[in-house]
C-alpha cells in the first residue's frame, strides 16, 4: 500500500503541491492526471526518493521512507523521457539494477532473459540505445525497471512517444505486466481514453490537491 501524508512542495515562492493525502491499495492500476506543469511528476519523483518534499511522508506498507535514497525504497520508476543509459546495451540497462543490489551473475542472466522475453525485445538484447525504435526503447525502460523487483511502479506518461496504433498493444503489455508481477502501478497520463482503460482508481491533481474516483474493480 502507498501512502502519502499531507505532502507539500514549493518551489521559487510557488506552491506546487498542497497537503496531498491518499492511501492506495496494494495491487491496483491507479492513473493520475492533471494540467500541463500541475506537479505530477513532481510527486513521483517525491514518491520514489529523486525529490525530497517540504513537508509531509511517504509510507509503503506502513514503513516511513520519506528520507531513504531511491534505491532504499524498492521502487521502479520510467521516467517520460526513458533515460536510458547511452553507452550500456539492452542486457546491461535490465541488469543494471540486480547488478547494483549485488544479485549473482547466473541469477542477473535468468533474470534479463525471463524479462527480455516476456516483452518481447530478446532480439534487441545486443543493441544499444539508439539503434531501437521508441517503442522498443519503451519497452527496454519497463524491462529495467521491472528487474528491480519493485512492489510499485512509477509509470510517467509512458506511452506518449507510441503512436496511436501502438498504443492500445502497449495498454493491454501494461496490464497483463500488472497482474502477472503483482504491482501497484502510478501511471500519469493526458489521455482520457488511456485513463479509461488502465486505471482502476483515477486521481486528479487540482490545485494541489488529489481528487480521486474509482472506476472499476
Amino acid at each position: 500500500m502507498i501512502q502519502l501524508e499531507q505532502i507539500c512542495w514549493h518551489i521559487d515562492g510557488r506552491t506546487v503541491l498542497d497537503g496531498v493525502s491518499i492511501s492506495i491499495p496494494a495491487n491496483t492500476y491507479v492513473v493520475l492526471m492533471g494540467p500541463t506543469g500541475c506537479g505530477k511528476t513532481s510527486l513521483l519523483e517525491i514518491i520514489c526518493g529523486l525529490r525530497r518534499p517540504s513537508a509531509g511522508r511517504v509510507l509503503l506498507d506502513g514503513r516511513d521512507v520519506t528520507r531513504l535514497e531511491p534505491r532504499e525504497r524498492g521502487i521502479g520508476y520510467v521516467p517520460q523521457d526513458l533515460a536510458l543509459f547511452p553507452r550500456l546495451t539492452v542486457r546491461e540497462q535490465i541488469a543494471f539494477a540486480p547488478k547494483l543490489c549485488g544479485m549473482p551473475v547466473l541469477e542477473q542472466e535468468s533474470l534479463v532473459r525471463r524479462l527480455a522475453d516476456q516483452l518481447g525485445i530478446t532480439a534487441l538484447l545486443d543493441r544499444q540505445p539508439d539503434a531501437l525504435s521508441g517503442g522498443e526503447k519503451q519497452r527496454v525502460a519497463l524491462a529495467r525497471a521491472l528487474a528491480a523487483r519493485p512492489k510499485l511502479l512509477l509509470l510517467d506518461e509512458p506511452l506518449s512517444a507510441l503512436d496511436e496504433s501502438m498504443r492500445s498493444e502497449a495498454s493491454s503489455l501494461l496490464q497483463s505486466i500488472q497482474k502477472e508481477h503483482s504491482l501497484t502501478v502510478l501511471h500519469v497520463t493526458h489521455s482520457s481514453a488511456e485513463a479509461e482503460t488502465l486505471g482502476q482508481l483515477h486521481l486528479r491533481l487540482v490545485n494541489g490537491r488529489l481528487e480521486s474516483s474509482t472506476t472499476r474493480v
